[in-house]
């Protein structure tokens, strides 16, 4: 049974990856896409709202640059001690 769990545990962790990474890398596109159509809509309400929004998106440009930075580094991470761990 032990050879069982430990099979499981083989597939499952890529499968984890896999997950963990598309959802954040989902989660930063939502919330771009969000606040870039906020933005847009709030042009021909308000110019300085806008300007506050497009100033926002612009920080969350580059966070999620700095975001898809250290999930590029995790990733590669993990996946050389999942191979490590099966070598």
């Amino acid at each position: 049974i032990l050879v069982i769990i430990e099979t499981i545990s083989l597939f499952i962790q890529p499968l984890a990856l896999a997950v963990r990474l598309t959802a954040n890398i989902t989660a930063g596109h939502l919330l771009l896409h969000l606040i870039g159509s906020a933005t847009l809509a709030l042009v021909n309400i308000s110019l300085f709202t806008a300007l506050i929004t497009f100033t926002i998106l612009t920080l969350l440009v580059i966070l999620e640059f700095a975001v898809a930075l250290i999930q590029a580094y995790v990733f590669t991470l993990l996946v050389s001690l999942y191979l490590q761990d099966n070598t």
